[in-house]
């Protein structure tokens, strides 16, 4: 049975191919991922382990103290900390380090790279008056109040070299340095595309807040002492509220944070793996149950001669087998080429990754091949069982085994049921876990159903396929003669379009709430913040309040507080000015009601606390002080506007650093450029600080949602190539297994034009009866979805983008005509007697 197996395998080496290839792309798709994320993985932790080549024990504040000190207080790591940390037992030297924020500008005055990677931090003169972290390429150090050193892939790419001015800005003025040195790093946040200067000591102490402190002190051992001898030597002198951490521990820590961050990425992309090979098992087990159909007098007569079902079903295993072993080599070679080329598509897109080698490790080998041949043995599994129950004499007396009405009934009735609880947990789903078990029993349902549903949606498409004649009256026979078939081949599609269509409506609705959001809430022509997304300086809303085309301005602030024992934020605004700025609805009261002691509240926050328009309550404020609150208005609240609402005169007494998360901006005439660039001005053409208007914001979220969404068409774009090729090897299956009534149409008069287009027609039938169930659940389960998605974004609202269903229907429609290619043309070449005669 093992030699019949292996000479079934080569003796259909054509028929099998596309099999191959489908399911060589799931593997490839699987270990290119692991590939990929494990080199990404390992460069990231690499290069972070150099960062911590100088750091043997690392002394920080207490993660629980909080990283922002009170203003005034003295800071927990000194200078005379640093000068004990290096004469403490074992050490060699100690380093004190501050960082922060740094925007830093190009030449045409813009930002360079994104505002949360750019950073500044002090260049330590130690032994040498060098700093072992930042060896200088060209020039020196700065030394002074006015120099700054870039790293070198900044300078390179904003084009400075020693001796040029560079606009800097850390939360204030721009301040105009000059580049006294260029060096080299292995600081992660460098080697990931970010930026950094380096200020001497006492001007970054100055610019972050640290007179005469540290963010962190990093000791060095000298030769012969370990690290946790050396850290245990210096607990002994650290001040309370700090703690001393190892440079390995430091460096663990950070490989698996970068480890978990990775983490997420692999499961995304492992899951579009899994639907491209879910997608391939319809095509494995259409294939070998096309096999097993045209090899049924075989099986027979191997029966007959004395093998039993077990060995029958094995043989069908065997060739699964061979198949899935070709498929797993080639896809994992295959893969290696896919996740070395996703490096450098990533590379190419602007970000940075740290140098390093590909990472072939033995676990994606070994999930590469136990993949391929595991997906493809279960695929073959059903197929061959139903070989194996065929009685030898009724298989010896027809070429097909015929399905039974009985079968049917029972498919049928197994699909009604699964398809309906999964729509009840869709329709009834309260999380995303359920929506996501909900649709996978409707796609599973629907394709148990296909076969029952492929004959009515196929004659509905009768009236189109008139004007091509016998051809198109052919192609639709044949399209409904074998539903089972026909909907193993549309189901493949069907997942790829349902994933895409439904991705594209949730992702379309959600663009319009963001947009009625932004649109609808606020009246502010400007929203002005940091590119850091950190505090902008009170300095900011002053200098725009003081401009002359500014007809309105308010900070929104935000403060912790205590309510009735549980946490809270106050959100500071300006009571006179908030109501030109922002369009609430409010359910009682008004803006009037937002003074002294009086705040307005979202209407959530209303329902949870049990207030209603003179409503007071006890308040407990950052600064420990107690009070009391009234509420002078109820507004309907959405994700940017909600939350307690109190004026900045009454917040500010009350915190510990007072400044602003962001500043709304309302001029006259009107958003434009000129006032736009007039208000830049007005503040320094700080390269830090973004001016955006209500358009710039839901342009920015809309960006974001179309990168997302392009990068899902593109890893859902292999589904529907192994699509494809399942189409393409049903079709060539078909034609081959067709011989003898092709042959007999040529006979009787239909010409080889004829025969290619019976065999493209049915295709298009085929390919556009999957493409018209993916587009309709697709939408189901974008409709579906959004009862969900409105309990966290009030504003959403279903929206179906007609002319991207319009491109689907018509994806699907050119995959039918390019499957049909190969297949059509074999058909019109089969030569007619022979193709007469033929078994």
């Amino acid at each position: 049975m093992f030699r019949t197996a292996l000479r079934n395998v080569l003796a259909h080496k054509a028929r099998l191919l596309m099999t191959v290839l489908a399911v060589m792309l799931g593997v490839a798709f699987v270990s290119g991922t692991l590939v990929f994320t494990s080199t990404i993985s390992d460069a990231f932790q690499k290069s972070s382990q150099k960062g911590f080549t100088n750091v043997d024990v690392a002394v920080q504040p207490h993660k629980e103290s909080g990283d922002r000190s009170v203003p005034g207080a003295a800071p927990r790591l000194t200078q005379d900390l640093l000068d004990r940390a290096a004469k403490v037992p074992g050490a060699a030297s100690a380093t004190g380090s501050v960082s922060g924020f740094a925007a830093i500008a190009d030449k045409k005055g813009k930002l360079i790279g994104e505002g949360f990677s750019s950073s500044g931090a002090n260049y330590y003169a130690g032994q040498g008056g060098k700093d072992a972290r930042y060896p200088l390429k060209s020039g020196r150090a700065p030394r002074a109040a006015g120099e700054i050193a870039l790293d070198a892939k900044t300078a390179d790419r904003a084009g400075y070299k020693v001796g040029d001015t560079v606009r800097i800005s850390v939360d204030g003025p721009v301040l105009q340095q000059k580049l006294t040195g260029v060096f080299t790093t292995d600081d992660g946040n460098v080697s990931a595309g970010g930026s950094l200067a380096l200020f001497d000591t006492a001007t970054a102490q100055k610019l972050y807040g640290k007179p005469g402190g540290f963010d962190e002190i990093d000791v060095k051992a000298a030769a012969g002492t370990s690290q946790a001898a050396l850290k245990s030597s210096v607990e002994k002198i650290l001040p309370k509220d700090t703690e001393a951490t190892t440079g390995k521990q430091l460096a663990d820590e950070q490989s698996r944070m970068i480890s978990q961050s990775m983490d997420g990425m692999r499961t995304t992309l492992l899951v579009f793996a899994g639907i491209a090979l879910f997608v391939g098992i319809f095509i494995i087990a259409n294939t070998f149950t096309m096999l097993v159909a045209q090899r049924t007098k075989e099986l027979a007569l191997l029966r007959a001669v004395g093998a039993s079902r077990r060995q029958v079903t094995r043989s069908v295993l065997i060739e699964a087998f061979v198949v899935g072993t070709v498929a797993g080599v080639t896809g994992l070679v295959a893969g290696i080429g896919i996740g070395a080329g996703l490096r450098s598509l990533i590379g190419g897109t602007g970000a940075t990754i740290p140098d390093g080698p590909l990472v072939i490790s033995p676990s994606t080998i070994l999930v590469s091949m136990v993949v391929g041949i595991v997906v493809t043995m279960l695929a073959a599994w059903l197929p061959g069982r139903r070989a194996a129950k065929i009685p030898p004499v009724a298989a010896m007396n027809s070429v097909h085994a015929v399905a039974t009405t009985k079968s049917l009934v029972v498919r049928n009735s197994i699909g009604g049921v699964i398809s309906a609880l999964g729509a009840a947990l869709v329709l009834t789903a309260t999380s995303s876990t359920m929506m996501g078990l909900g649709a996978g029993l409707v796609l599973i349902g629907v394709f148990v159903l296909t076969p029952l549903l492929s004959r009515p949606v196929i004659a509905a498409a009768a009236p189109l396929l008139r004007p091509f004649g016998m051809p198109g009256k052919l192609a639709r026979q044949n399209a409904v003669r074998n539903p089972r078939r026909t909907a193993a081949t549309a189901s493949a599609l069907m997942i790829g379009l349902t994933l895409i269509t439904g991705l594209t409506v949730i992702a379309g609705s959600m663009q319009q709430a963001i947009d009625k959001m932004a649109t609808g809430a606020l009246k502010a022509d400007y929203v002005v913040s940091m590119a850091s997304m950190t505090p902008l300086s009170t300095d900011v809303e002053k200098t725009l309040a003081g401009h002359p085309d500014v007809v309105a301005a308010s900070p929104l602030r935000s403060s912790p507080a205590r309510i009735d024992g549980d946490h809270q934020s106050l959100t500071g605004v300006n009571g006179k000015t908030i109501g030109q700025l922002t369009n609430l609805d409010f359910t009682s009261g008004s803006f009037a009601g937002l003074s002294g002691d009086k705040v307005v509240v979202d209407d959530a926050t209303a329902r949870s606390n049990h207030w209603k328009q003179g409503s007071s309550f006890d308040v407990t404020f950052e600064d420990g002080k107690k009070g009391k609150l009234t509420v002078g208005g109820v507004f309907k609240g959405n994700d940017l506007m909600r939350g307690i609402w109190i004026d900045t005169p009454t917040l500010a007494p009350h915190q510990k650093q007072v400044d602003d998360r962001q500043v709304m901006v309302k001029v006259k005439g009107g958003a434009g450029e000129k006032v736009k660039d007039s208000l830049a001005k007005a503040l320094g053409d700080n390269p830090a600080i973004q001016i955006q208007t209500k358009q710039d914001i839901s342009n920015g979220i809309s960006k974001a949602i179309g990168l997302l969404l392009n990068m899902l068409y593109g890893l859902l774009a292999m589904a529907v190539v192994v699509a494809v090729l399942g189409v393409i090897n049903t079709l060539a299956m078909s034609v081959f297994e067709r011989q003898q009534e092709i042959g007999m149409l040529r006979a009787i008069g239909l010409d080889r034009k004829g025969i290619k287009r019976m065999v493209r027609l049915e295709s298009l039938i085929i390919s556009l009866f999957g493409g018209v169930m993916g587009i309709g659940l697709g939408v189901f389960f974008g409709w579906a979805a959004g009862d969900l998605i409105k309990k966290a974004v009030s504003t959403y609202e279903l929206v179906l983008p007609w002319g991207r269903m319009g491109v689907f229907l018509l994806l699907a429609a050119v995959v039918g005509v390019l499957a049909a290619l190969w297949p059509a043309r074999r058909a019109a070449k089969l030569n007619m007697l022979s193709a007469i005669k033929a078994e």
